[in-house]
């Protein structure tokens, strides 16, 4: 009886269309999950050189839209010389705000993350050189179906820290500062001439005003002169 309403065109048409439902239903589910699952990050900056006998910081932490329940972390280094891989620390965070207790493994290893800022970074002491390489931050939420994700942390130890060559800052600056220099000193000598020449333009107005005043004053003595030494008829 199955096998003869799978026959009819109707109902195969119908088992593909549900098919095809399901199939979008699934990716969409997909998506979702996606977007909410649980993310792990040491930061922006991933790598950090430090000198020998330091004390440093290798920082995690964790994210999840949906929440946590027996979220489990650890910390593991691995070898650079080999494949293999040290455990650090470890422990399970029961629900948010809950502060786990941790099991460390590392005799310079301290756990300085809390659960209430999402926080599971830890201290190195005393670093060696024997401590560079790349260090693992693993989490797993089970609340998630145990989805898990990992970064990353590369610890560089070094005898000294590099001397930064700044050459290039210098000569950029040497010039920039010749450049300002120039301009003010081409703005100095500008304002002087100016004021230069503007001296010289209210010392010739002077001399005009008062010759002009001379020739009217000579002008007019010379106009009295003539009119008094005239002969009355």
């Amino acid at each position: 009886m199955i096998g003869g309403l799978s026959s009819l065109p109707g109902v195969s048409g119908q088992k593909t269309t549900i098919a095809t439902c399901l199939s979008i239903f699934c990716l969409a589910l997909s998506g979702v999950w996606s977007v909410g699952g649980l993310e792990v990050s040491t930061g922006k900056v991933s790598t950090l050189e430090a000198m020998n006998g330091s004390t440093v910081l290798l920082p995690c932490t964790y994210a999840s839209c949906i929440g946590i329940k027996n979220l489990y972390f650890n910390w593991t280094k691995t070898e650079p010389w080999s494949c293999t891989s040290s455990s650090l620390c470890d422990a399970i965070i029961p629900m948010e705000g809950v502060e786990p207790k941790v099991d460390v493994f590392h005799e310079r290893v301290e756990f300085v993350g809390s659960s209430k800022t999402n926080n599971i970074s830890i201290l190195l002491w005393n670093i060696t050189f024997e401590d560079s390489g790349d260090y693992l931050c693993y989490a797993r939420n089970p609340k998630e179906k145990n989805r898990n994700h990992s970064a990353i942390f590369t610890l560089i130890v070094l005898d000294q820290m590099r001397e930064v060559d700044n050459t290039l800052t210098v000569i950029i600056v040497s010039v920039l500062g010749g450049v300002i220099g120039l301009v003010i000193l081409i703005m100095v000598i500008k304002a002087l001439v100016v004021r230069f020449l503007c001296k010289g333009d209210e010392k010739n107005k002077e001399c005009l005003v008062s010759s002009g005043n001379d020739n009217t004053e000579n002008g007019l003595s010379g106009a009295k002169g003539e009119k008094q030494g005239t002969p009355k008829a």
